[in-house]
Parts: structure tokens; sequence; C-alpha cells
């Protein structure tokens, strides 16, 4: 978080606009607390930087910090005892003295303006939201806890709740009414509000010691009308979807603007003056809920358009830091009023009751308070019954005395520097100062889409209700590998669809994923980030003819669904074809950290799962990975430096091991690692699905992650892994309790590789080196159109019907080193002769990806890895082009790379165009090669016949001799 520490308040607040906002009358609290935001200084430095006034919580903030940290640990089993077990007396205690401390913190402000600010409030038992009497008793007991008359007692503005708002102002105990949606009610509240005043005015009490603040919940507003619109939009004429599509984005804004002309109206009344007189405040208006929760928005749209005097904004962590990076001030929440009035008139004239949103809106927020409040308190219970450290902290390591010594002075540089909040401040010169801080839209990816997990989830029930069989993901690297690791991990769910997931331009592949179909009952995931990327566009022409085939012409777009960033190419086909839905991705989020992005949940939803326990498992990690947590407590910024450092001393291979029912999470990371790091010539080369071997097969280049899954643990890799601890290799064993658990894993890991980028000094958010191989691509399949055939190729060698190629400096270096004895033995021979130690071997396989084929190319990559003692990787083309493919152009030049090509025995055409599948699939592997080689690696390509089998165990005769 690098604020500006210019002395000169007008200064700062210009380079700062979170300070800006402070000119225009509103103040800036955070929604969030926790211990470490106190005990670290975080609190303390957004006070002073960011000219923060106020704090609020929540139970689910707790529950994380509980869950997911160690901050209470301490406590625990003190209070435990002292309380006699009960939970809720425990989390109070825990609650209170950080109430307390953070009103201590923020004392100076509250006697600085007059008690105007520098509040922080804890709420009621969200269980008493309908009883009166109950939530006037846990007010008055809760207020003489905290002991501090800077803080306020959440109450929800409910039938319930507004009798009790009106009694506890005229006790004088400070009220924050919460839940507010609706003008009507937030009128009631105000009348509560001045109602309490005048009963405290005829007892004679002092007025000015009492504060009220109403929170208008305002993105929740436009979540609910969105859905509605986006159904109506389904049947709608012309004229009835300009209407519909002028309300998108627009209701929630509207009616907040339209209540605070209320409150206006309200307090500027000869009735309030007369309490003004006698010292009261005003209630102010509380923008909460101010997290964007569309991405097709702006994600601090609810900032920015709600700026005005005598307000309050309370913005959780991710869009504090969103603000203070980008956001945009100015007097706002007074613009255009007139036009938030014919918006409302729209709404009506649409058909939709804004009495029925809010008044739905009102008792899912009560729900949406208690699941986390009982959910707080079994994770409270839990923690106390066991004593153990927090479930977060399932990560440890095993490192070499250097190493670790290296990695404390990285910690200690880390938290000197401020690392992780600079890191959550989207501080761009924490790497490489270029675009950076464009690119960390992730960071607050989860929350937003908890508030969305109700409206997948009903559209899963839709697809279940419809009997479909199968949903089929068409996407490549960042669309796919997400859902891909949830369809391998979770399997068929008894009553939803099937999820399949393609993502080869292997002629025999597409047609063996269209025969596991039935196309009549499938659903068409088209997932695309840019909406440009040539897969994706190839499958779905293809599939969109097999499904108007099957369907019909009229039914086959609603059998598809897209997900793609805001106004892309892809969006622009879905809307005129009259696709299902369009899921929008985040611009600011890049595909491979997009897995808890609707890139990865919207298939999720499909296939089944309960999205809203995997986003919660993430906000799990969310939470320890916090800007306040420190360094070397941070899970995520501990592995990150652990891979950092030890790749800056050449232990850049990352082995991974994983679980048997998790295998495929290695797929993921592979992208995450080798596409985030490998650039510049250097970075971390990710190791997936290496058979475990014994210490000795293994150079001194490696680090080896063991990710376990306590349910299905696999004893042989318990033992190799033990036996590596013992022999001294570096190892970090992360253990996961179920496989819901993932959500933390992709968190975890999205934050250690960008802290693993600040260490290696590259930008972890670009790719510069994919681009080159589609250039080359798109310019075969260009002349393929024009010309309909590809260049001709003259081969190096051919044997047996295995041709032999590669570019004219390899050639020279093969031919020197094989001289007379021209077999293909002796050129794998000469090729792979040239492995040093350090050096990793990679096969490319633009190959159906099957058992039988995967089985054969394992066998020849452990073959060399034992004999030569490297690193081996291996891919499948063209999917690894979007994965390890920047890595093996743009990381460290220790690869030596064999691609394996075949001639297709059976090809498919690309509807629309000349050129077909088979011919795509060879562009791509020649304009992989053809990069490689100009960036001077060395490469060979196998060419095998049309019996790849068969071609694939005469490959491995020849490497087997060859290593003789």
């Amino acid at each position: 978080m690098n604020s500006p520490r210019s002395a000169d308040p007008q200064e700062q607040a210009a380079l700062n606009p979170l300070l800006a906002l402070g000119r225009y009358g509103q103040s800036v609290w955070l929604d969030y607390i926790r211990r470490s935001l106190i005990t670290e200084g975080e609190l303390k430095r957004l006070i002073e930087e960011d000219g923060l006034k106020g704090v609020t919580s929540n139970p689910a903030i707790f529950e994380k910090a509980i869950t997911g940290s160690n901050d209470y640990a301490g406590e625990l089993e003190r209070l435990h005892r002292r309380t006699g077990g009960d939970p809720k007396a425990t989390y109070e205690t825990l609650a209170i003295r950080d109430i307390q401390d953070a009103a201590d913190l923020l004392r100076p402000i509250y006697e600085r303006t007059a008690g105007r600010d520098g509040y922080v409030s804890l709420e009621v038992s969200p269980h008493l939201a309908h009883d009166v009497d109950g939530t006037l008793k846990e007010a008055r007991r809760l207020w003489q806890a905290i002991g501090r008359d800077n803080a306020m007692i959440k109450v929800p503005a409910t039938a319930g709740g507004i009798p009790a708002i009106r009694q506890l102002v005229s006790e004088g105990i400070n009220v924050n009414v919460t839940l507010l949606f609706a003008q009507e009610v937030y009128e009631k509240v105000a009348e509560a509000y001045i109602q309490g005043l005048e009963t405290r005015s005829s007892r004679g009490a002092d007025l000015g010691g009492v504060a009220s603040v109403a929170s208008f919940f305002v993105s929740r507003i436009d979540t609910s009308i969105d859905e509605i619109v986006a159904r109506g939009l389904k049947t709608a004429s012309a004229a009835e979807r300009i209407l519909l599509q002028g309300l998108l984005g627009r209701v929630a804004i509207a009616n907040a603007k339209l209540a605070y002309q209320r409150y206006r109206e309200i307090f500027q009344t000869p009735r309030w003056q007369t309490l003004a007189g006698g010292g009261a405040q005003t209630q102010r208006l509380l923008w909460a809920s101010t997290s964007t929760k569309n991405p097709s928005y702006r994600d601090v749209l609810y900032v920015e358009e709600l700026i005005g005097p005598d307000t309050i904004n309370t913005i959780p962590p991710a869009t504090l830091d969103a603000f203070r990076d980008h956001g945009r001030v100015r007097s706002s929440l007074e613009e255009d009023v007139e036009a938030a009035s014919d918006t409302m008139k729209a709404l009506a004239r649409a058909g939709i009751s804004m009495k029925q949103v809010t008044d739905q809106l009102l008792e899912d927020g009560v729900r949406k308070f208690v699941e986390p409040f009982d959910k707080l308190l079994a994770s409270v219970d839990r923690r106390c019954r066991t004593i153990d450290a927090a479930r977060i902290d399932r990560q440890s390591y095993s490192l070499p005395v250097d190493l670790l010594s290296e990695l404390g002075a990285m910690t200690k540089e880390w938290q000197s520097k401020d690392g992780v909040r600079r890191l959550w401040a989207r501080d761009a010169s924490l790497w490489t100062g270029a675009d950076e801080a464009s690119w960390l839209g992730w960071l607050g990816a989860t929350e937003e889409l908890i508030e969305n997990a109700a409206q997948l989830g009903r559209f899963a029930e839709e697809a279940k209700a419809e009997k479909l069989s199968h949903a089929l993901l068409l996407g490549m690297g960042g669309s796919s590998l997400c859902p891909e690791v949830l369809k391998e991990t979770f399997g068929l769910i008894d009553g939803y669809p099937e999820l399949h997931v393609l993502d080869s331009t292997d002629p025999a592949q597409v047609r063996d994923t269209e025969r596991r179909l039935d196309v009549a009952r499938t659903l068409f995931i088209v997932s695309s980030k840019s909406g440009t990327t040539l897969e994706p566009n190839i499958f779905k022409s293809y599939f969109f003819q097999q499904a108007v085939e099957a369907l019909g012409p009229d039914r086959a777009a609603d059998r598809f669904i897209a997900i793609t960033d805001p106004g892309s190419k892809l969006q622009q086909i879905a809307e005129s074809e009259g696709f299902r839905r369009i899921y929008p991705g985040v611009p600011g989020i890049g595909g491979r950290y997009s897995a808890l992005s609707n890139f990865g949940m919207v298939p999720a939803a499909v296939m089944g799962l309960d999205i809203e326990e995997l986003l919660e498992r993430a906000e799990v990690m969310v939470h320890a990975c916090a800007s306040c947590v420190p360094a070397g407590e941070n899970p995520g910024a501990v592995l990150g430096m652990i891979m950092g450092v030890l790749g800056r001393r050449g232990r850049d291979k990352v082995t991974l091991i994983l679980s048997p029912r998790i295998h495929d999470l290695g797929a993921w990371l592979e992208q995450l690692i080798a596409e985030s790091t490998g650039k510049q010539g250097r970075g971390l080369i990710p190791v997936d699905q290496e058979r475990l071997g014994s210490p000795e097969v293994y150079g001194d280049d490696r680090l080896f992650i063991y990710i376990r899954l306590e349910s299905g643990a696999d004893a042989v890799q318990d033992a190799g892994v033990a036996a590596l601890e013992k022999a001294g290799k570096p190892v970090v064993r992360i253990s996961l309790g179920s496989p819901y658990d993932l959500g933390e894993e992709f968190f975890r890991w999205e934050f250690a590789t960008a802290v693993a980028g600040s260490i290696l000094g590259i930008n972890p958010f670009d790719q510069p080196d994919v681009e080159a191989s589609k250039a080359e691509t798109r310019k075969l399949t260009e002349e393929y159109e024009r010309t309909g055939s590809l260049p001709r190729e003259g081969p190096l060698f051919e044997e047996g019907g295995i041709r032999l190629f590669t570019d004219a400096r390899n050639a020279e270096e093969l031919n020197g080193a094989v001289g007379r004895e021209r077999s293909l033995a002796a050129y794998l021979r000469a090729h792979l002769g040239r492995l040093r130690p350090g050096d990793y071997l990679a096969l490319l396989a633009y190959l159906p990806m099957n058992p039988r084929h995967e089985e054969l190319l394992q066998e020849a990559r452990h073959a060399v890895r034992d004999r030569k003692r490297v690193a081996t990787c291996l891919g499948f083309g063209p999917r690894f082009l979007h994965s390890t493919g920047q890595a093996y152009k743009g990381g460290p030049p220790s690869g030596v790379f064999v691609q394996v090509t075949c001639e297709d025995a059976e090809d498919l055409p690309v509807p629309g165009h000349r050129y077909t599948f088979g011919v795509v699939k060879a562009a791509q592997a020649r304009g992989d090669f053809q990069v490689l080689a100009e960036r001077g690696r060395r490469a060979l390509r196998v060419h095998l016949g049309p019996d790849v089998e068969s071609g694939l165990e005469a490959i491995n005769a020849a490497v087997r001799e060859a290593l003789k």
C-alpha cells in the first residue's frame, strides 16, 4: 500500500483519491476488522495515510480470521475454559477486544470531528433480527461491554429492528442501522431515530453524544435487478429490450441518489431543526455493499458514483485498494437526480416491483448474516475443542540450512519493504513498474462472486431440471484448466450434466469428444476471455453446426452459453445468435488467474458443485493472505518466497507431487507457474505427472511440493516424500482436508506466484512469447486459406515411416554429432546427449490425448529422467501452448525439446473455412517449433504416421537404444 507521504494535505489529496473524498464531505470507513489489522499497524497506517475515519465489522470477517489465521490462537484455549465452552461468549470476548482497540486508535478522529466520525461497529446476533426485546437486551449488553462512546451497535432495519433502534437511540446508544434497501424503509428508520432523540430530549438528556448511520446496501440491488432483466430480455420485444437494457447497472445508484435527496429533506425540516438546536447530529447515510459484483461494471463503480457531502462509504479492502489505485473523484451523488427518478419509473414500466425486490433482499440479507454467524460460532467451537493451529497452517517446509537462511533474509526483506501490503495495494513497482496494477482483479474476485453464487446455482438447477446429460466446455488454457481440475476431482454429480472439456484441435480428439455426447441433451459452454482465441472459436463453429442438426436452427442457440470479457467479439456473436446466457469475465483478471471467477465457477455450478462452499474456502485463504498478515505468517507469501528464493539459486524445477484424486490440479499449476514466471530468460519450470523416484535420480535443481489430500492420501507418495526430506531435498508440504479445499489452493497459488514473480524480477501477469506462436500459426492458416496447402518441408532423416525435422542450426549440430551412424536411435542419442545438469527435457506431443499415448510418452520421459538425472516435462499440444509454452520459449534456456507430431487418420472440417482441424493442429505445431528455433532452443520434431501407437512404441525402442 504505497500511499502518498507528502506533508502537504492538498498535495496528498491530489495524489490519493481516498483522501480526496474528504474534500467532498464523504468519510471513508473500512468494512473489515481482525486482530492483526490492529497489531501489525495496518489500521494506524490507513488512518494516517488514507484518511480512514471508521470501521465496520461482521461475523463473516471474524469467521475467516479465526479459521484462516492464528490471530486469536493464544486466547482461544484460555477463553474456552473461562466461558465454560460457550462459543458465543468466546467470540464476543475476542470481538469486543478488537472493537475496543480499533476504537482507541480512532478516538482522536472522534474527538477532532466532535463525534461525527471515528466509530467502530459491532452487530447484535442476526438471530434476533425480528426480536425487539432480544435485540434491546443484547445491544445494551454489548454497549456496556465495549465501554467506548465511539462504538456503534449494528441493528437491522427489519420490522423488529426499527422499534429497537428508536429505543436504543433514546437511551443514548449509538446505532448503525444495517440492511437498508428500500427508500420507504429508510424513512421509517429516520423517523425512529428522530423519535428516539425526541424522547431523549423530553427527558433533558444530552443529544450531541448520540450518533447513528443508516447503511444502504447498494450493489446487491443491481445484482438482483440485473438477474430479473436478463430473464426478461429472453422474450422481450425490440422496444422492451431497449427499456430493460437501460436498467442494467443503474437501479442501485438511482435508488441511493433518491434516498439521499430524501435524507436532505428530512433533516432540513423545522422538526429536525429543533433537535439540531439541542446539539443533535443528522443520521448520515452510509453506503455499504460497495464492492462491484458484476465484472462488466467498473470495479469502483459504487464508490465513484455515490460521492457527496454528509455521507459515508464503508469499503472492503480490495475495493479500497482499487479506488486508491485508479478511483476518480467528483461530486457525483447529486448529479442527474432527475435521471435517477426516470430510472425508477422505467423500472415500474418494465413490470419490476422495487418493493418485491427490496423485501426479498432484506429477507436474504438476514439469512446471509445468520449463516456466517452460525459458521463463526462453529469455527470458534471447533478451534477451542481441538486447540490446534489454524486450518490454513497445513503448509510446512523442509529446506537445507543455507536455503533456510536465505528464506529468512527474504522474509525480513519483504516485511521491511511492506511487500504484502504493496501487493494488495496494486503497487506495480513491486514487480517491473509496467502494467501489473491492471491485472490484480483476482485479489477481490471471491468476495464479489460469492454474492452471485445463488444466481449460478439457479442456472445449474435449470440445466438439471431440463435433464441435460452433458456439458461441454470449449476453451483453452485459463478458460479450460480450472474446470478440468474440478471435473477430474469431483467427477459426475448425480442429476447434473456430466462436464467434458475440449482443449485440443486434434481431429481424433474432437471426434472422440463428440462421440461421448448426446448433442441434443448437451449444454455448450464457449469460454474465451478475449473472444478472439482461435480454438474456442472453431470449436463453437463445429458444435453449433452439430446442435443445429440435432435440435433445429431455432433451438440450437438455447444450448449455448458464453463466458467472455465485456465487449469481446464472442459477446457480440453470442448476442447476435441468441445464446442462452452470457457470463462476463473481469477485464482486470488474466486467464490463468481466473479460476475463482466466472471462468471457473460457471462450469463448476453447471456440473453441480456447491460453488458457495468452494468460494468460502477460497475466502479463508484470502483472509490468511491479507495485507495485515506478516510476511512470515502469510501462507501465500511464504510459498512464493520459497519458490522465488530457490528459483534464484537454480532450483527452478518446481516438481509437483499430488494425491491421486487431485492429480489434475498439477495441470492448472503448470500454466500458472510457467506462464507467469517464464520470461526474459528466467523463471520456474513446473514438473507435473513425473513418477516419484528415489532421491538419487534428482539433481540439485529441484524444489518438491507435495499437495496431499488427507482423505485420499497415497502411502507410496508419503514414503517417497519422506525419503526426499531425509535425503536433504527441499520439500514443501500442503495438506487438504477436503476436495473443496481446492478453493483455498487456487488463491494460495495465485498469490504465491505473484510473490515469486516479484522476487524473480519479472511481470507475472503478461505472456509476451505466447503471441509469437499464435502469429506464426495465423500466417500458416491464412496461407492454407489462400492456397489450400501448407508450405512443403524437407525431413532431416527418415526411418520406418518416422521422419525427423528441425531448423538449420539444430540440424548442423545433430548431423555433426551423429556422424556416419544415421539412424533414429543415433539422432535421439545425439539430441538427448545435449542434456546437461540443470537442464530439462520436454516432450511436446501434438497427438490425440488418451491413456495409451500418455502411457507410452511417460515411459520415454522416465527412461530419460532416470538415465540423465534431469527434470522431464510432458505436454499435449496445442493445449500446452496456452500453458507451459511461454516458459519453454521465454524462460531459462535450459530446455531440450522433442516435438512429436503425426499424420491424422481422420480429419474434420471447420465450418466456414477451407482449413480443417488437422490443418490447424499442424500449423500450430509448426508455428510452435519455429518460435522455439528462433529462440535458439535445442529442438527436434519427430513426425509419426497415422498409426500413432506403433510410432510411439518405435520411439521408445529408439530411446532405450539411445540411452545405452
